[in-house]
């Protein structure tokens, strides 16, 4: 049999980039929008906002140490820094903390303050700031809850009041806001290897961590949510690593003690 009748040469290398270049360039919905990312510094709201730049959007990373260093329960300041922007197509919360000592019986008036300042008021603040710009643009607002926010689990009722608030707001402002071409969602990530559990009374060992999602993995959600085109709308959406959590069960550990 001739060599001619022998099965054709791979793909050419300079077609393999191409293909790679597609899965990764940005993104029609995306490209030239300007984005606001509040808790950008670390975790999901830094793996969003990378997310948003490599899709061709103009981001401001927002958090307590720049690039936009700013205090979201800080109404005032919200506002300034907003009115400061010409537009604003995408807002996404991101920014969010937990309590050492979170059970009921541990919690002050002042932490619990100081806790539903950051994770809800802080977006009440940004949403209302910059209602006027996303109304115009017919924008996004992402809020990034928790599963916590749907079922009961260990980390205490503030933190847990806080993410329900999310939920619940987002649900009714998608409500309000739809027919004028703003879309609202939730997105509730399960157990996340990020910073904020270092903040639990016992931190996970490394082989529960190994297990847990990756902040990445709730980017690459926000950025499909996000990247629909006007005519689609994903109100709420739910992630969960897949080895250790489902809808309404969390994996077995002991309540943490007293101080």
């Amino acid at each position: 049999m001739s060599g001619r009748w022998r099965p054709g040469p791979k793909p050419s290398a300079r077609w393999r980039p191409a293909r790679s270049r597609r899965s990764r360039s940005s993104l029609p919905e995306l490209a030239g929008k300007t984005a606001v990312v509040t808790g950008a510094s670390s975790g999901i709201g830094a793996a969003i906002a990378d997310r948003l730049e490599a899709a061709g959007a103009d981001v401001q990373r927002v958090s307590r140490r720049g690039p936009v260093a700013l205090d979201v329960s800080d109404r005032a300041a919200v506002t300034a820094f907003l009115e400061r922007l010409d537009r604003l197509d995408i807002l996404v919360c991101a920014a969010g903390d937990n309590l050492p000592a979170r059970r009921l019986e541990q919690l002050t008036g002042e932490a619990w303050d100081r806790l539903l300042g950051v994770n809800l008021t802080g977006a009440f603040n940004f949403v209302q700031a910059g209602l006027q710009k996303l109304r115009k643009a017919h924008g996004d607002v992402l809020l990034v809850a928790s599963i916590s926010g749907q079922w009961p689990d260990l980390s205490g009722p503030a933190y847990q009041a806080s993410k329900a608030g999310l939920i619940g707001f987002a649900r009714a402002a998608g409500l309000e806001l739809r027919a004028e071409g703003v879309r609202f969602s939730v997105l509730n990530p399960g157990a996340v290897d990020t910073p904020i559990m270092d903040k639990r009374p016992s931190p996970p060992p490394p082989e529960l961590r190994a297990r847990m999602l990756r902040a990445a993995h709730v980017a690459d959600a926000a950025i499909f949510m996000l990247g629909l085109p006007p005519e689609a709308w994903v109100p709420e959406l739910t992630i969960l690593p897949t080895r250790l959590q489902a809808l309404g069960d969390t994996w077995s550990q002991p309540p943490p003690r007293s101080e």
